[in-house]
C-alpha cells in the first residue's frame, strides 16, 4: 500500500518537489505533441546544432553519455545528500497511516457543523460534530481518537470517523475488561424486555433484571440513569453483544457475610427482620446480609390460602430460626412459633356437648373445617350436618367463610382433634315418627335417589323411604326405577313398614291407587272367553294376545289349533277361554283348542272350580282374620278408655 506523507516546516524542499512534478508534466505533454517534436531534450536549445551534429557524428557515445533520469521524470537531478536531508526531515515529521486504522488527531478548528483533524497526515480530515454530542466541550487543541476510513479518495480527501474509533476503542477496552476481570462503569440507559440497556464506554451492554441485585427489583425505572459498577461476565464476538452483572460484584462479599452470619446462628434465636419477597409458597426475610424462609405452614397457626393474607413487603417483623444449612447458606424461619399454639391456650372449661361457633375454612366431599379459634379447627362430617340418611356433599350444607353453630362431639387435646355437629342443633325428626308417620297412612314425598330395587323419597328433612321396584305400579313392568319417576318429582306414597330402631321406613305408591287386577280376576276368570286378535307368535313356543292395555295373555302352541287342524296365526281374530289367571304373577294363558274338544274343556271348567274355591276359602279366611283384628282393635281402645 503507497505511503502518503504531508510536509510540515520545510516549506523550501516541498516547493521545490512541486517546481520539478511541474516541468516533468510539462515535458511530458510536449512529447505526446506532434507539433513539438522539435523542442530540446535535456535543457538544450532548440538551434543548438553541435549537439545534433554529436549525435549523427558518434550516436553510441551520444547513447552512452545521455542522461536517462533526467529524460524520464522530467525534472532536473538532486544531489544525493539533498535527498537524504529530504527523507530525513519526511521522517521525523510525517506520520505513517493506513486505511482502518485508529491513530490519535488533534482538534485544528471547529466550524459550526465539523471538527477539523490533523493526524499529521497529507491533508486534515473532517469530522461531523454530531459524533462528538457526547462531548459539548470540545475545543481547538483537543486529542482526540480517529479512525481511517479512507487515507485518500478519489478527490485527495483524507476520511475520517470519530465515532468508530470510539467503538473499537470501547471494545478494546471491554475485552480486556473481560479477560482480566476488571470493574468497568457504565450509565443505565433505559429499561428492555427482561432488564436494562448499559452504555459501557460507547457500547450498549445488557444488564438482565436478575443481575441487577442480590434482592428482587420491583421498580426497574428508579435505575434509568444511574451510574453504576459493572463485571463484563459475557461477549458474543459474532453478534457483537455484551452482557454485564451488577449481582456479580457483590456476590462474593455476600457469600462471605452470609458464612459469618450463619456461623453465629442458633436454634431457637429470634432475629428482626424484613420482609424482601412474597411468594405463593412463603416469605423471604432479610436478616441483615443473609436471607431466611418463612414457609406458609409457619407463618400462622391459622390456615391462610398466601402469604400476602398476614405480612406485606418491606414489613419489619420478628422470626425464629428454626433450621439452617451452613452448606447450602439455607436458613428456615418461623412466624407462628413466637406464638402459644392455640390448642394448649383453648378454654380449659370446654367439653363435648358445648355449643361453639365457628368460620368455614376448608371444605372436602366427607365434610368441612370449620375454626372456632385461631389455630383451633374441628371436623363437621357430612353426616353429622342433617339428620337424612341420604348422604350428600358437604358443599349442599355450607361454603367457605360461613358462620356456623356445631356441638362439640368428641374432643382429643393430647391430639389436636375436635369432632363438631350440626344436626344435634335440631329436633331427631325420629323422635316422634310412630305418630307422624303411622302404618298405612299417605304422604306426598321427593325422590331424592335411585337404585336397582327401588326409589328413596325423601317425606321431611331427616326421614327417607324406600319404594320397592314392585310397589311403583300395579300393572308396569319396570326394569330400573328410572324409568318411572325422575330426581326431584313428587310422589305419592303409602306408608307399609316401620322400624323405628333401624331408621328404616318402607313405602308404595302402587298402594294410592286401586288394584286392577282385583278387578280382572273376575272379569278374565278360568273358564271366561273373550275375542281378540293374536298379538306375536313366539317362535315353536305359542302366541301372545293383548286384550287391554294391562292383559296380555300367552296361548300355548298346543292351544292354537283350530278345528280344521291348521294352526292360528298373527292377525287372526279368534274365540279364546282363559285357562290360568295368577293375580300375583300377572299371568294369563288362554286356548283357542279348549273351545271345541270336550277333553280339555272339562280340564278348564275344573281349573275354574278350584279357583274359584280357592277364592271362596281366601276371603273366608280374610274375614275371619279382620274379624280378629277388629275385636282386638275394640278391646285397646276400651282399656285405652
Amino acid at each position: 500500500m503507497p505511503t502518503a506523507y504531508r510536509f510540515s516546516g520545510i516549506h523550501t524542499e516541498y516547493k521545490q518537489l512541486s517546481a520539478m512534478a511541474e516541468e516533468k508534466e510539462t515535458k511530458q505533454e510536449s512529447t505526446e505533441n506532434p507539433q513539438l517534436e522539435a523542442t530540446p531534450i535535456d535543457g538544450m536549445k532548440a538551434d543548438s546544432q553541435p549537439a545534433v551534429e554529436t549525435q549523427h557524428q558518434d550516436p553510441e557515445k551520444f547513447l552512452a553519455e545521455f542522461d536517462w533520469h533526467n529524460f524520464e521524470e522530467g525534472i532536473d537531478k538532486i544531489e544525493d545528500d539533498k535527498l537524504d536531508e529530504f527523507e530525513k526531515l519526511v521522517e521525523e515529521n510525517f506520520v505513517d497511516t493506513l486505511d482502518n486504522e485508529v491513530v490519535q488527531g488533534k482538534v485544528i478548528n471547529i466550524t459550526e457543523r465539523d471538527a477539523i483533524i490533523d493526524i499529521n497526515a497529507k491533508s486534515e480530515g473532517v469530522i461531523s460534530l454530531n459524533e462528538f454530542r457526547y462531548n459539548p466541550d470540545l475545543a481547538v487543541g483537543d486529542m482526540v481518537d480517529v479512525y481511517v476510513d479512507i487515507r485518500e479518495d478519489a478527490s485527495g480527501q483524507l476520511i475520517l470517523s470519530h465515532r468508530k474509533a470510539r467503538v473499537i476503542k470501547a471494545w478494546e477496552r471491554i475485552n480486556k475488561a473481560y479477560e482480566d476481570n476488571t470493574i468497568v462503569t457504565g450509565e443505565i440507559e433505559c429499561r428492555t424486555k427482561g432488564g436494562m440497556i448499559v452504555d459501557v464506554f460507547g457500547i450498549e451492554a445488557f444488564l438482565p433484571g436478575s443481575q441487577i441485585d442480590v434482592k428482587s427489583i420491583r421498580d426497574y425505572d428508579a435505575y434509568v440513569g444511574k451510574t453504576m459498577e459493572f463485571k463484563v461476565v459475557k461477549i458474543n464476538q459474532e453478534f457483537k453483544n455484551v452482557v454485564v452483572s451488577h449481582k456479580a460484584l457483590i456476590e462474593a462479599d455476600i457469600e462471605k457475610q452470609k458464612k459469618e452470619i450463619i456461623g453465629q446462628l442458633e436454634k431457637g434465636q429470634v432475629l428482626e427482620g424484613t420482609v424482601k419477597n412474597i411468594t405463593s409458597y412463603g416469605v423471604f426475610v432479610d436478616l441483615g446480609g443473609v436471607d431466611g424462609l418463612v414457609h406458609i405452614t409457619d407463618l400462622s397457626w391459622s390456615r391462610i390460602n398466601h402469604p400476602s393474607e398476614v405480612v406485606e413487603l418491606d414489613q419489619k417483623l420478628n422470626v425464629v430460626i428454626l433450621d439452617f444449612d451452613e452448606a447450602k447458606t439455607r436458613i428456615q424461619l418461623g412466624l407462628k412459633q413466637l406464638k402459644k399454639h392455640p390448642w394448649e391456650a383453648l378454654d380449659e372449661d370446654l367439653k363435648v356437648g358445648d355449643k361453639v361457633k365457628g368460620k368455614v375454612v376448608v371444605i372436602a366431599d366427607y365434610g368441612a373445617f370449620v375454626e372456632i379459634e385461631e389455630g383451633v379447627e374441628g371436623l363437621i362430617h357430612v353426616s353429622e350436618m342433617s339428620w337424612s340418611t341420604h348422604l350428600r356433599s358437604a358443599q349442599d350444607f355450607v361454603e367457605v367463610g360461613d358462620e356456623v353453630e356445631a356441638q362439640i362431639l368428641t374432643l382429643d387435646r393430647e391430639e389436636r382433634k375436635m369432632s363438631l355437629g350440626m344436626k344435634q342443633l335440631s329436633p331427631d325428626p325420629w323422635t316422634d315418627i310412630t305418630s307422624k308417620y303411622p302404618v298405612g297412612s299417605k304422604h306426598t314425598g321427593v325422590v331424592r335417589n335411585f337404585t336397582n330395587f327401588g326409589v328413596f323419597v325423601e317425606l321431611e328433612e331427616g326421614i327417607d323411604g324406600l319404594i320397592y321396584i314392585s310397589d311403583l305400579s300395579w300393572t308396569e313392568k319396570i326394569k330400573h326405577p328410572s324409568e318411572f319417576a325422575n330426581l326431584g318429582d313428587k310422589l305419592e306414597v303409602v306408608v307399609l313398614e316401620l322400624d323405628v330402631g333401624e331408621r328404616k321406613l318402607s313405602l308404595g305408591h302402587k298402594q294410592t291407587k286401586e288394584n286392577p287386577w282385583d278387578k280382572y280376576e273376575q272379569e278374565f276368570a278360568v273358564g271366561t272367553k273373550h275375542t281378540a286378535k293374536i298379538s306375536e307368535l313366539v317362535g315353536n313356543k305359542g302366541a301372545t294376545v293383548e286384550f287391554n292395555e294391562d292383559i296380555t295373555a300367552f296361548i300355548p302352541k298346543r292351544h292354537m289349533e283350530k278345528e280344521d287342524g291348521s294352526t292360528l296365526e298373527k292377525g287372526e281374530e279368534v274365540e279364546l277361554i282363559i285357562i290360568e289367571f295368577n293375580k300375583e304373577f300377572k299371568r294369563v294363558v288362554a286356548s283357542h283348542t279348549s273351545i271345541f274338544r270336550e277333553e280339555e274343556a272339562k280340564i278348564v271348567k275344573q281349573a275354574a272350580k278350584k279357583a274359584k274355591q280357592k277364592q271362596e276359602e281366601s276371603k273366608s279366611t280374610l274375614g275371619d282374620a279382620n274379624a280378629e283384628l277388629q275385636a282386638l282393635k275394640d278391646k285397646m281402645e276400651k282399656e285405652g278408655k
